[in-house]
């Protein structure tokens, strides 16, 4: 577990190590948990306390970016265990955590019952007097150090950035793209927009990760996956690659297998740039490591131009 300025990194443990992060924010003695992964996730969670030196009882907040279930899936388990903390959460995904059913539905629906069974664990309400809605704005006190919510969508209508302003920082949730440490080179990170169904849109998404290079952070923590720096240049490739993707997925809409089109376009793409950044493992290798969020952001595109 890394951590730097009391912001402790967990690999949650989904799908791959160096896939999925919930962080842990430690202020006097008092903790805040910035997402949580999935119900398989709730062990690391607590292992990260003992190693924060933390019981569970000081810990105050569970702040969900969003309520997809690779950052939320878990969160009805571990506020089982967190005896005083509150779930933060956007407005518009309280109901969701208060009654997974339709969260569950939904995402059955594209994965399956047996998968979501093994890889997200059944999905447990949380108490809604323990579900605080955090709209723009809204600041969370973790023992005077003050984390604030920014409505960000683009990435999803329920999505919030947490401002950390002590340390300069903002988790960011999905809206500030993806960027594994495996694709890491000399020229430092490597990243790309995530535009998984069903809330992609482009503008918003844009307008978003303007807001938050506005407030001038020193660093980012993506959920996928930990802190990165360099974030002009980052910001720059994301929005270069929202246009694109935008494009491709224009063009792949007039063939009769869209999806086949798009996502062998969307490879390309990243293969591409990825070749461009200094990254030399070639296509098969990036296929191997990118095929869920290339197979995601196609199926996210194409709910977009169905719209």
């Amino acid at each position: 577990m890394q951590s730097t300025q009391g912001i402790h990194t967990i690999d949650t443990g989904f799908v791959r190590p160096g896939f999925d992060a919930a962080y842990l924010v430690v202020e006097n003695g008092r903790g805040a948990f910035i997402d949580c992964g999935t119900n398989h996730s709730v062990p690391r969670m607590l292992a990260a306390l003992d190693a924060a030196g933390l019981a569970v009882a000081e810990v105050d907040w569970l702040i969900l970016t969003h309520v997809h279930l690779d950052h939320a899936g878990g969160a009805g388990e571990l506020m089982a265990r967190l005896p005083q903390a509150q779930l933060v959460v956007h407005p518009r995904g309280a109901r969701h955590m208060i009654d997974p059913s339709k969260l569950w539905a939904g995402a059955s629906a594209v994965y399956g019952e047996a998968v979501m069974e093994r890889e997200y664990g059944r999905l447990r309400p949380v108490p809604a007097e323990r579900v605080v809605e955090a709209g723009d704005g809204h600041v969370v006190d973790l023992a005077g150090r003050l984390l604030r919510c920014i409505d960000t969508p683009g990435h999803a209508r329920h999505h919030i950035a947490i401002h950390d302003a002590h340390a300069q920082v903002i988790f960011t949730g999905d809206v500030f793209g993806l960027s594994y440490r495996e694709f890491d080179t000399a020229k430092g990170p490597f990243i790309l927009p995530t535009t998984s169904p069903v809330q992609f849109d482009p503008d918003e998404l844009h307008a978003s990760i303007h807001r938050l290079l506005a407030l001038q952070p020193v660093a980012m923590y993506p959920t996928h996956f930990g802190r990165i720096e360099d974030l002009q240049r980052l910001a720059a490739d994301l929005h270069e690659q929202i246009d694109a993707m935008v494009g491709l997925a224009q063009e792949a809409g007039v063939h009769a297998d869209r999806h086949a089109q798009l996502v062998d376009s969307l490879t390309n793409l990243y293969a591409t740039r990825a070749l461009a950044h200094g990254w030399t493992k070639g296509r098969a290798a990036l296929e191997q490591l990118l095929h869920m969020d290339i197979e995601l952001n196609a199926q996210g595109l194409e709910v977009w131009l169905d719209r």
